[in-house]
This record gives structure tokens, sequence and C-alpha cells, in this order.
């Protein structure tokens, strides 16, 4: 071979070394640029194990995905982003500390985050007309916050948030009796401020300061008579003619001759009144002294503080449970509700 073709032939082979080159890197750099630009990493399934992961108010899609890829649930959070983004119920995603798996593809977990059982959360009821130790009891009895916190929270009212009006008064009658979700780290504080901010909510939707005035009342003194309508009716529909009863005793300057009151400071589970309870000098013993009691007796709900400040109006100054179905009876004399006693008696109510 000449040395001419000699030097083509390396000519040659040195170009397509440099071809075989190009064309590695073109493909290492198409490699990576599908790393990049193409489609996020994500896992198949539904996962395994369990993990709880916190979600802080205010955070981005974005956000929430980086913190389950942090803990594992998710490969990235792109895919989670791109699983939110394709479903419009991503944006009900709130606080709080949600129960996953681990492992799990981005489309499952988000499914899993958008069902409420997935919130890792207490949820305690409040029903109406309990007092301040029953509610007490109920959220140590379903959290995991101690009675011993509640019990010092609930001695500084001013720092859960209570009304103006409210000031310098203990806590009785400002829990709202409702539901609440209280998540994992909830202190004492924190839950009974939440009660106290839906009872602030409440008293402003229905105008409690305002209209406390068009009954010649304070709007404390609302919130107290509420709490013994309350306590001593049975049926809601009820409460506008006990409501009437107690404002026709008050103008009248008679006692308010409500049990309600005297078990207020009875021990719990005393049973019947005797006749020793019935003069027991106690401001809460509305049998004996005129006027409200000195603070509310429970936490009322809607119904009763609408009927404090909405009243019946009518001459009725007695009322006592006729069946057993709960319905109260009403009578103008003392006769009459004598009469209505009897009737209850036989109707095994008394």
């Amino acid at each position: 071979m000449t040395s001419y073709a000699r030097r083509r032939l390396v000519v040659g082979l040195v170009a397509l070394g440099v071809v075989a080159v190009l064309v590695f890197v073109g493909l290492v750099a198409a490699h990576a640029l599908n790393s990049i630009f193409g489609a996020p990493s994500d896992y198949s399934g539904s996962g395994s194990g369990s993990v709880q992961v916190e979600i802080k108010a205010g955070e981005s899609l974005s956000q929430i995905g980086q913190d389950l890829a942090d803990a594992g649930v998710v490969a990235s959070s792109g895919a989670f982003t791109d699983a939110a983004d394709a479903n419009d119920r991503s944006s009900s995603i709130g606080p709080g500390t949600y129960r996953l798996r681990h492992h799990m593809s981005a489309s499952a977990a988000l499914t899993l985050m958008l069902d409420p059982s997935s919130l890792v959360q207490a949820r305690v009821t409040i029903p109406e007309g309990r007092r301040l130790r029953d509610i007490v009891a109920l959220v140590a009895q379903d959290t995991d916050i101690s009675t011993a916190d509640l019990d010092a929270a609930a001695r500084n009212p001013a720092a859960l948030g209570v009304p103006s009006w409210g000031a310098g008064h203990p806590l009785e009658g400002f829990l709202f009796p409702a539901t609440y979700d209280f998540p994992p780290g909830t202190t004492a504080t924190q839950a009974l401020t939440a009660m106290v901010t839906r009872f602030n909510q409440e008293a402003a939707s229905i105008h409690l300061v305002a209209k406390a005035k068009g009954v010649g009342l304070t709007p404390y003194e609302v919130l107290t008579l509420a709490s013994i309508i309350e306590r001593e009716g049975r049926l809601t529909a009820d409460y506008p003619k006990i409501a009437e009863v107690f404002y026709n005793r008050l103008h009248r300057n008679m006692a308010l001759q409500s049990d309600a009151t005297l078990f207020y400071v009875l021990p719990a589970n005393h049973g019947p009144l005797t006749s020793s309870d019935l003069h027991l000098d106690s401001p809460y013993n509305t049998r004996i002294h005129t006027g409200l009691p000195p603070t509310p007796i429970a936490s009322p709900g809607e119904v009763a503080l609408n009927a404090a400040l909405h009243p019946a109006h009518g001459p009725y100054l007695y009322f006592v449970t006729i069946d057993k179905s709960g319905k109260a009876a009403f009578a103008r004399t003392l006769s009459e509700f004598n009469q209505l006693v009897a009737q209850s008696r036989r109707n095994g109510v008394q």
C-alpha cells in the first residue's frame, strides 16, 4: 500500500472515531436532558407501611409534594404536583397531619390525602348544656390533653379570647357546643380557644350585644339566662316560652325557682333535691334568691341563646314537663301549675 493510501485510511479511521464519539456524547446528552425535562420519577402502587406527614397552613402544592418526597411517601415533588394539577379537588387539601404510606404513586398519595379519614386528629363533640367541668372531661377523654392542663388554661379566660363584656368572669358558658377536630400536638389553650372563638362567631351572628339591650339585660346576663333555659328545657320548641316565664318573673322580682341553678352547686350525680337542698344558702339557689345567678351554669347552644334574646310574649309564670316526650306545659297561676304537676305525675314524669 502506498503512503498516500495509508494516509487516507488513517484519516478515515480518525473520522469514524470522531463520529462515534459525537454519537456517544449525543446519547449521553439526550439521556441527561430527558432526566431534566422528562416526566418526574414516580413510584407505582399504593405503598406500604405507615408514615405521618404534617402539612402547614399556606403551603403550595409543590411544597406539599416536597414534604411528601422528603418523608419517602412519593418519589418526587414533581410527580405529586403533576397528579395534583390534574385533579380539581387538590386545592381542598388543607393543613394538618396526614397518615400515608411509604413509596406510594403520586396519584395514590393524592387520593389518600383527599380522603378525610387520612387526617390524624381527635374529634370532640360538645353537646348543648354541658358545664365547664364536663367539657374538660370530654376533651381529656378524646385527646392527649390532660385534665390538669385544661383546668389551668380555663383559669385564664382572657388568654382564650373571651369577649370584652366577659372580662372578669369565669369561663363557664363561653365554650360553644359543637364538634371540634384537634390535630396532634394541640395544647389545652388552643383547644379551649377554638371553643371560645366559635362562641364569639355565634354571638356576632345573632347580634347578641345589640339585642341584649332590647331585652333589658347585659350580654353576660343573656348568656346566663340562656344557660338556664338550656338546662331547664327538654324540647327546643319550648325554649321561647320558658324564656317568657323567666322574664316575667324577673320583671316581677319573683324568684326564678330553677332547680337547674341549684344543681349547679351540688355534687355530680346528687340525685333528687332534698328538703335541705331547697334551703341551701347559695346565690345559685334561685328558689330563695331573686334575680339571675352570678354566672352561667352551662354552655348554651344557638337555640337557647336566641330564646333568651327573643322570648315569647305572654302571661306565663310557671312551667313543668308534662309528659315523657319532654314537652313542657305552661301556667299563669299557682293553681294552674299545681294541676299541671298532678297531670305530669299521672303521666309518670314526676
